[in-house]
């Protein structure tokens, strides 16, 4: 019996975000974000998150810029067309762990990381997958699974805390829709205005309208 046939459905989770007009927890946003530099960054990319995006979201403008300003990012070629170098800035893209494909795969037993932008749109379950797959390996693997070296066994997938866990997943699903909170905004936003020309038109239609619509237009020909 191989892992993949011990993929088990994730349950459903009450996420703080998942109501109609409930917003993302930016508290959490920002713990997930540390949570996944600290850990996950090791070994997964972010390759369609720009820095500018963390601004006003989980950190200050000056607290993104520091950050973007660890990495060193490719630079035009001086006079001599020498490749030079330069500190990130809010523009660049959260650089990945690894040079290119080849190397992830070297160092990971030939397997490749995934990229974590949108993993929360890429799997079934979304936010509910990616949580149960952080909190789901198990300290031994079941009778009959054969691992890879350095692998490691998890039902959910054909450690961390729950908090960790939470936040991590908080952030990724920002990451993979960072229009999240101006989207349910602006829904609200239509759905009042909706509801208002609705009963506008209610009005028009019973007191403007019904009054033309039943009258009566009678032809008396004069007399002869």
């Amino acid at each position: 019996m191989t892992a993949a046939e011990h993929g088990l459905h994730p349950p459903q989770y009450n996420w703080s975000h998942n109501g109609m007009f409930d917003t993302f927890d930016h508290a959490s946003i920002r713990r997930g974000f540390q949570v996944y530099r600290e850990v996950c960054a090791a070994c997964h990319s972010l390759d369609r998150v720009a820095w500018r995006t963390l601004i006003a979201v989980s950190h200050t403008n000056s607290e993104v810029r520091a950050m973007a300003e660890e990495f060193e990012y490719d630079d035009e070629p001086d006079d001599q067309g020498n490749p030079r170098k330069r500190p990130g800035k809010l523009a660049d893209y959260i650089p990945g762990p690894y040079a290119n494909e080849q190397a992830a795969r070297a160092a990971n037993q030939g397997a490749l990381p995934p990229d974590l932008s949108l993993i929360v749109k890429a799997r079934h379950g979304a936010c509910d997958y990616i949580f149960s797959l952080l909190t789901g390996y198990p300290d031994e693997a079941p009778a009959g699974v054969v691992l890879p070296p350095g692998g490691n066994y998890n039902p959910y997938f054909p450690a961390t805390t729950s908090q960790m866990a939470k936040d991590v997943t908080t952030f990724l699903n920002w990451a993979a829709e960072p229009e999240h909170d101006e989207r349910k905004r602006l829904g609200l936003k239509a759905l009042i205005i909706v509801s208002g020309l609705y009963l506008v038109s209610v009005w028009v239609k019973k007191f403007k309208w019904t009054p033309v619509k039943h009258r009566k237009i009678t032809f008396t020909p004069p007399k002869k």
